[in-house]
């Protein structure tokens, strides 16, 4: 068997390991939550924003999302390095699933012609089935992440005029990500580019274990401030599922009290 398909060797369990990482994924969980109050504002009118088309605002939501998906591989990796079993990692793939299909219900409720069919969460919960298992791959995980971000600026300049474009567009296979057309929906996080960055994160959270343990070691930097952010990473599925109808409730109602 090549040495790269070897299981990797398992390393003692690390004391708060997880804590900055932790740290990392709140200060993600900040970020997004003042990206979603700004939508919010924009979307009662009090502020005049193009949030879909403007790259100022584009460009935060690509990054908000690479740096949760780059968490969720590390966490993965580190998971892995514990010898996390699969009835746990069932056990929290069945809440990201729920929650995701949670959010696919309300979104359709509120905004039936561009509900939320295959978001944040439903691209997550799929990309740690993939992440589970591949794992072995290694180092081979660079080079595989770099494809998966490049597939689709391919397709996109390879795909028109061909007989797959119609059905890489649509429903069934639109989840991979190959597409020319983007669906009208409120959120969209396809297989590919974004699973690029699980495998990156997951390489990275392998190399860090096995090759620089201290960096992952200890309790986040920024005193208070590092702590509250660590907590918040480690809540930031709740965190995620509330977030958005408690600000957009308290918009809509300073928007209908100002407006009475």
């Amino acid at each position: 068997m090549p040495a790269v398909f070897r299981p990797a060797q398992r390393l003692r369990p690390l004391q708060n390991r997880a804590a900055r990482l932790d740290a990392l994924r709140g200060f993600a969980v900040v970020w997004m939550s003042f990206f979603h109050f700004c939508f919010d504002l924009n979307y009662f009118g009090f502020l005049h924003q193009h949030m879909l088309s403007d790259p100022a605002w584009t460009g935060q939501r690509a990054a908000i999302v690479s740096l949760f998906l780059f968490c969720a591989g590390v966490g993965q990796a580190l998971a892995s390095e514990a010898g996390q079993g699969w009835p746990r990692f069932w056990r929290r793939w069945a809440q990201v699933a729920g929650c995701a299909l949670l959010v696919t219900l309300a979104t359709y409720a509120i905004f039936p012609q561009s509900f939320i069919g295959f978001g944040v969460l439903h691209g997550l919960a799929v990309m740690l089935i993939v992440a589970r298992v591949s794992g072995r791959l290694g180092r081979w995980l660079w080079p595989l992440g770099a494809v998966a971000l490049l597939l689709p600026w391919l397709a996109e300049a390879w795909l028109p005029g061909t007989a797959l474009e119609a059905a890489l567009n649509g429903v069934p296979l639109r989840v991979l990500g190959l597409i020319t057309v983007k669906p009208i929906t409120e959120d969209y996080v396809p297989l590919l580019p974004w699973l690029g960055m699980v495998w990156w994160g997951l390489a990275a959270g392998q190399w860090l274990s096995r090759r620089r343990p201290r960096l992952l070691q200890g309790p986040p930097p920024g005193g208070a401030a590092g702590r509250a952010l660590a907590w918040l990473g480690r809540h930031s599925l709740p965190w995620y599922m509330l977030h958005q109808p408690v600000l957009m409730g308290l918009v809509a109602a300073t928007a209908w009290a100002l407006h009475r």
